[in-house]
């Protein structure tokens, strides 16, 4: 009898190890969400709507949706509780079609707002009085925009405008995001076109409905066009953010959006299981329509998650900026993240460390970095947010009414740096993807915060700092070198890929440091970059603890960018595969010369091991300066770091954009494998105690 009961315990636990390394994690979804929520994408070979139901009816399933990326469709099961084995099979099945280009079966992704305090109490609430004749208004209105520039008569008479300290001087020092000057220049955000990824947008609110524009909002959640979320107390995130980017002005609602005369639009995606279909389709909606998409959500600020895009979300990343804006490139604005309190860095964000975003941080009413902010070198920017129930916060419309004067983390951050670009964009529509970036490196403003330690200065004289990238943004500053920005010349990108001597790949142990060198001269083929922007380094590394890896890259101008500080929350063994990390501090360096890429552990666990594999380093910029005015890279540069040069290979040949742009997301936890043999370890034990 003692046999036969051990005997059932190991034929359990190899059930147990089998269904856990093959079904998908919910520890962070209840049964009914995933159930209801689990699908399958598949692409055909063109778009062709009647043939994907065809299709879907076949295998007894359902096309829900509008297609997205034109030809992607979304699958689901009939009867959704349909076993994960009869799915897999389903979705085999439908690989085989002669229609279909791609099929994937969709998995949940974690991801988090990052909104870090609610005091939902300190509220002004409207009566909304006005809400029934306002939606009698116009719903879409872009044709009654008017082509002279109206000049307002400040102070505004919304009310709580006196209380959006950071729109007028009330920041220590008097400062703030300067938009001021520039609404008395006559710019509000005219013809612009803003769309909020998030749980979706109160249409109706009576501080938004004039400017509200279906054309930039879905609801992907449901499948439906109506982007309004639910009234549960936890979607009020998506609302706010737009408030602070269109809030009419002059009405005597609540306060003032910066861009108050943009069209706003929502998407309803986070109200719900995330996957990167529900990504892609948000990242992908109406791109010729809508001209900026703000997102303040990502992957998990623990400390402990590296996380990004997937390969649908990768791939309309890509398509925004290539064909978006009717080639223009769509503006793509990111909270870079709130895990400040655990030691977070915002370069173990995949969204964050995309060229294609913005990444903006936040610094709170006295010019200091709140506890939240996460450090990376690919934050590019600052605006204002708060840290601190004593300080004030950012002032915004709420769920389903009335007004909230306390959103805040660097959610709040994300629109605000939104608005001021469709700021820019009225001023100068021809703007590009990359021009957008350029003009917010050469107008952000440090000097509110340079009592903050951590500033350094550039090789071209900037300064910056992974906090707060290059500063302050400044509305006035960006509108007017918009006004005559002429456009940047074509990016390139020179690749050079870095082969370890033997042993290859190089073992570590304990606590090291490894310096590897690249040389940079040029593109063997094509025009080589000589005025930089984007600098990303694709990198393997696996350790036994990834929280004590520190990654240190050095420019040829001495420009010192912590690619990866410690985190010690970060207890995974896995590492990363290829992973981009993203800096923008050498924006505008001549990238000629030695390239130092530092790795080292800061462990003091001597029986740690790992292994460190070839690495690379992406280049890209132009081969002219970007303004005729600026300085010219002529002579060769002396490098101003002195090492060895080992085991350089140069690459002209540009890989595919998903395996080298974005790279692959790092799972967290105990591999599959290695969890499958502490499994089979047990059973033995159990059946040799038998």
């Amino acid at each position: 009898m003692v046999i036969s009961l051990k005997l059932l315990i190991v034929v359990f636990l190899l059930f147990g190890c089998v269904i856990a390394n093959e079904e998908p994690s919910k520890d962070w979804l209840n049964d009914t969400d995933y159930i209801d929520s689990t699908h399958t994408v598949i692409r055909l070979k063109e778009k062709d709507d009647e043939l994907a139901h065809q299709i879907a009816k076949r295998y007894g399933m359902v096309v829900k949706g509008e297609p997205f990326m034109e030809n992607h469709y979304f699958f689901y099961h009939e009867q959704p509780d349909h076993a994960y084995r009869r799915k897999r099979t389903t979705s085999e099945q439908l690989g085989e079609h002669p229609a279909v280009e791609w099929v994937e079966e969709q998995r949940p992704k974690k991801r988090s707002k990052r909104d870090y305090i609610h005091i939902d109490d300190v509220q002004e609430k409207k009566t909304g009085e006005d809400l029934i004749g306002a939606t009698k208004q116009t719903i879409h209105h872009m044709a009654r925009r008017k082509s002279t520039l109206e000049v307002p008569q400040l102070p505004w008479i919304d009310p709580l405008y006196k209380n959006q300290w950071y729109l007028t001087g009330g920041a220590d020092g008097g400062f703030d995001m300067n938009v001021r000057e520039a609404w008395l220049m006559g710019y509000a955000g005219r013809n612009v076109t803003v769309s909020i990824l998030d749980d979706g947008i109160q249409r109706d609110h009576p501080d938004l409905i004039a400017n509200y524009d279906p054309m930039a909002s879905s609801d992907i959640n449901d499948h439906d066009d109506d982007p309004t979320p639910r009234n549960n107390g936890d979607n009020k995130h998506g609302t706010r953010c737009a408030g602070e980017v269109a809030a009419v002005a002059g009405n005597n609602q609540c306060g003032v959006g910066i861009a108050y005369k943009a069209n706003i639009g929502g998407v309803r995606m986070l109200d719900g299981a995330v996957f990167d279909s529900v990504e892609a389709a948000a990242l992908s909606l109406n791109q010729n329509h809508i001209d900026i998409y703000s997102a303040s959500w990502g992957p998990e600020d623990d400390g402990q998650t590296f996380d990004g895009p997937g390969p649908l979300a990768r791939e309309a990343f890509h398509r925004g900026i290539k064909s978006g804006r009717n080639g223009k490139g769509n503006i793509f604005v990111w909270a870079s993240g709130n895990g400040g309190s655990r030691q977070d860095s915002c370069s173990a964000d995949g969204y964050t460390t995309s060229i294609y975003t913005l990444s903006i941080s936040s610094a709170t009413s006295d010019n200091r970095e709140p506890w939240y902010l996460e450090e990376c070198p690919s934050s590019i920017a600052t605006t204002y947010s708060s840290a601190a129930m004593s300080q004030p916060a950012v002032v915004t419309v709420d769920v389903p009414t009335g007004c909230t004067m306390s959103h805040t983390g660097t959610s709040a951050s994300a629109p605000l740096a939104a608005g001021i670009i469709a700021l820019a964009l009225e001023a100068n529509s021809k703007l590009t993807w990359r021009d957008v970036q350029h003009l917010v490196v050469r107008t952000a403003n440090p000097k509110p915060l340079l009592s903050t330690a951590g500033w350094s200065t550039n090789g071209v004289g900037r300064k910056v700092s992974s906090k707060f990238g290059y500063g302050l943004m400044d509305g006035a500053a960006l509108v007017k070198m918009a006004k005559t920005w002429k456009k940047a010349p074509e990016q390139n990108l020179c690749i050079y890929e870095y082969k370890l001597n033997r042993p290859n790949p190089r073992p570590v142990s304990g606590r090291f440091r490894m310096n590897f060198t690249i040389e940079v001269t040029g593109c063997q083929i094509g025009t080589p970059v000589l005025y930089l922007e984007h600098v990303q380094v694709l990198s393997t590394i696996q350790y036994g603890r990834r929280g004590d890896l520190k990654l240190t890259l050095i420019s040829p101008a001495g420009t010192r960018s912590i690619l990866l500080p410690p985190r010690p929350f970060d207890y995974n063994s896995n590492g990363f595969q290829k992973w981009p990390f993203l800096s923008v501090q050498q924006w505008g360096e001549d990238p000629r010369g030695t390239w130092v890429l530092i790795v080292e552990s800061v462990t003091d666990n001597p029986k740690l091991k790992g292994t460190i594999e070839d690495w690379s380093l992406l280049l890209y910029g132009t081969a002219e300066p970007a303004q005729s005015g600026d300085p010219s890279h002529n002579a060769a540069p002396q490098s101003s770091v002195e090492y060895a040069v080992s085991g350089l290979t140069a690459q002209d040949r540009i890989p595919p954009y998903r395996r080298a742009a974005q790279g692959e997301s790092t799972q967290n936890g105990m591999s599959p494998m290695k969890f499958l043999a502490i499994c089979v370890y047990l059973i033995l034990l159990l059946v040799l105690a038998a």
